[in-house]
């Protein structure tokens, strides 16, 4: 989903933060984007935000041309927790990151199945992570335009006006590492989702794909009960929501290597993971990508069938 720069010149869109009738300032790395607009115990709200100025703002007022939304961070979320005398460990290069903004695109054929990836083993963050397509927005960029942008550098897949519709679902504050018991924080990110509705099979998807072997290792179509049960596998969760007894016990899933293709399948059981509190991350579904699921779920209802 979210990768490094490609060039090292690149300056990315970063989030600017605002409270009704004051001045937007730029975030701080070490700065919880949730916790600066409620209190502490609390992990989600409606924000206001769109960008502004060729920066990402979110306020708790509106603005011209902002989108509201329902932000959310982990109940673990290392930003949350981290300590002051952490927070002053942190490098200098670090702490003047600020907080980048990214896209991500939920996908979803006309068969109501969704596009996952798993990220290439050797990028820099959530390597080896099921993702949708998604990246971080460049300067001039609207939201969908960073969002179709990835989709087609990923996945060689390019939409055109038109070929779907689309919508706003939630923004993710994401930390890596994900957990402050696996390090302290390197990268700092707000996460738009937007669902984008296909009205094509996913077969039909999927003849046009030439994905980026440097980015994706694999990729797969799931289906809403598989989804129910990833979105179901909380990370971090003390009391986990009820999973499915009637998966299939493979996922059928398309593997690149060395430039070639190969459909094969790994347990279901792979994507029910759940984010490890210590040591070496296992291949399982990023916790971000589990909370979209949850909202892209409740869409389902109101879709036309």
């Amino acid at each position: 989903m979210l990768k490094a720069a490609r060039m090292a010149n690149v300056r990315r869109v970063l989030v600017h933060l605002s409270k009704e009738n004051n001045r937007p300032q730029r975030a701080k790395f070490q700065q919880s984007i949730v916790g600066h607009f409620c209190a502490a115990s609390k992990d989600s709200l409606m924000v206001n935000c769109g960008l502004n100025q060729r920066q990402f703002l979110i306020s708790d007022a509106e603005f011209a041309g902002s989108k509201q939304a329902l932000l959310q961070r982990p109940t673990f979320c290392p930003i949350k927790h981290l300590s002051d005398a952490q927070a002053a460990s942190l490098p200098a290069e670090t702490r003047d990151r600020g907080v980048d903004v990214g896209v991500a695109i939920l996908l979803q054929s006309a068969c109501r199945k969704v596009l996952l990836t798993r990220r290439s083993k050797s990028l820099s963050i959530f390597p080896n992570l099921w993702v949708p397509p998604g990246g971080h927005i460049e300067p001039g960029e609207q939201l969908l335009d960073a969002g179709l942008r990835e989709l087609r550098e990923e996945t060689g897949l390019c939409l055109q006006d038109g070929e779907f519709s689309w919508q706003m679902l939630a923004l993710w504050e994401s930390v890596y590492p994900p957990m402050l018991s696996r390090g302290l924080p390197k990268r700092h990110h707000v996460v738009v989702y937007l669902l984008l509705l296909s009205p094509e099979s996913h077969q039909q998807l999927q003849m046009r794909f030439k994905p980026d072997e440097a980015e994706v290792s694999a990729y797969t179509w799931l289906e809403p009960q598989v989804l129910a049960s990833v979105a179901a596998a909380e990370d971090g969760a003390g009391d986990p929501r009820k999973v499915a007894e009637d998966l299939p016990p493979v996922v059928r899933i398309t593997e690149l290597q060395q430039g070639s293709a190969e459909t094969t399948t790994i347990p279901t059981a792979t994507f029910l993971n759940t984010a490890p509190l210590q040591g070496e991350d296992v291949e399982r579904v990023s916790t971000g990508t589990k909370f979209a699921l949850r909202l892209w779920l409740d869409t389902l209802a109101l879709q036309p069938k």
